[in-house]
């Protein structure tokens, strides 16, 4: 049951930020961008305005390349004179010090809390494609921008070399990077489940889909822990379709509902999903815990139900094929069983509500 994935429910993903249309003379939607990069796990996307410190920079390089499942809170080793082993970015630092994706600085210090430019990230981000010093003759500097500009890793970034980024230049940098290929001709996102649309842009619910783990209940944040491959301080966490601190009161205050709180989460990019059981949402996923009280079938059809009753009164409908079997007579499920629905909720022009089941959970 936990293993459940129902591609049609994947709109839970869209809920923290709303994608616009994208009109044909403007470049790739900022808030398409920003849950891709949300959902892979290169960095937070919050606070777009803030400078971004060379630290955070080289903890963005690990997170988009194969180093991300081994880096650690803490580096074994202090390779720069002012970067102590403890610090937060120290195990990253590390790691693009030693691929050569970023440099220290004459004396052994690396300059962590200077914010980084672009001529830094164009060095980092071409390094992650493969290129090395010896595919740049002559000024190497300027033949990293050259390159740069030719891979179109410049879409939507309006900097000049020297001047420093910002989260949301390095938002849209990213994105490019992921739909780059690399230097052996593979398209760099692959490695982190992107796939591109029929207009070139990537997907950011196959990359959810991919890998989402889920739905399982859980009533004590010990019990999250247990289930969540990753520390949940080191997550992205929503709480009801809401961005929230990974240490948020909000959690505990959800975990104490009597029926626990709903649990789905990517283990790419360290993301938690959690619905109070009980609380419906309009955007995303809700679940509700009760009796079934009625299947209600097609009468067209007398094998396949088109509909579930719950004790609270309302109705679920059933759309998907795996739905209507689960809760046939040839199902697991039958009236008087207890479950847990996960359901989506929408409004009609009239005001008239209506409620899918998108998965379930056996009492």
């Amino acid at each position: 049951m936990n293993g459940r994935r129902i591609a049609a429910s994947m709109a839970v993903v869209m809920t923290a930020t709303a994608v616009m249309p994208i009109t044909a003379e403007a470049s790739t939607n900022i808030d398409l961008r920003k849950k891709v990069i949300g959902i892979s796990g290169i960095m937070s996307v919050t606070n777009m305005d803030s400078a971004i410190t060379r630290g955070e920079f080289a903890s963005m390089l690990v997170n988009a390349s194969s180093y991300r499942s081994t880096v650690s809170s803490v580096s074994n080793t202090s390779v720069f004179a002012d970067v102590p082993r403890d610090h937060s970015y120290a195990a990253s630092i590390r790691i693009a010090a030693e691929q050569g994706w970023m440099t220290g600085y004459l004396g052994g210090n690396f300059k962590p809390d200077e914010y980084v430019t672009l001529q830094e990230a164009i060095k980092g981000t071409l390094a992650l494609l493969g290129y090395e010093n010896a595919d740049f003759t002559g000024d190497q500097t300027g033949a990293r921008q050259s390159k740069y500009h030719f891979l179109e890793l410049d879409e939507n970034m309006n900097k000049s070399p020297e001047e420093v980024l910002i989260r949301e230049d390095c938002i849209n940098l990213f994105y490019n990077l992921l739909k780059t290929d690399t230097k052996a001709g593979t398209m760099f996102g692959k490695s982190l489940g992107c796939e591109l649309t029929s207009d070139g842009e990537i997907n950011p619910l196959t990359m959810v889909d991919n890998s989402l783990k889920g739905p399982k209940i859980v009533r004590s944040k010990s019990r999250l822990s247990d289930y969540l491959p990753f520390k949940l301080s080191a997550a992205s966490v929503y709480l009801d379709g809401s961005p929230i601190s990974n240490s948020s009161e909000s959690i505990s205050a959800a975990l104490e509902n009597d029926n626990g709180v709903l649990v789905y989460y990517h283990p790419v990019s360290k993301t938690v999903w959690l619905y109070t059981v009980g609380s419906e949402n309009e955007n995303g996923r809700s679940a509700v815990f009760g009796e079934i009280t009625n299947v209600i079938y097609n009468s067209a059809d007398l094998m396949t139900p088109d509909a579930i009753i719950l004790d609270d009164g309302n109705t679920y409908e059933l759309d998907s094929t795996e739905m209507k079997f689960a809760f046939s007579t040839y199902g697991d499920m039958r009236v008087g069983d207890t479950v847990t629905l996960v359901y989506s909720v929408t409004t009609d022009s009239s005001g008239d509500e209506t409620r899918t089941v998108l998965d379930y959970i056996e009492d």
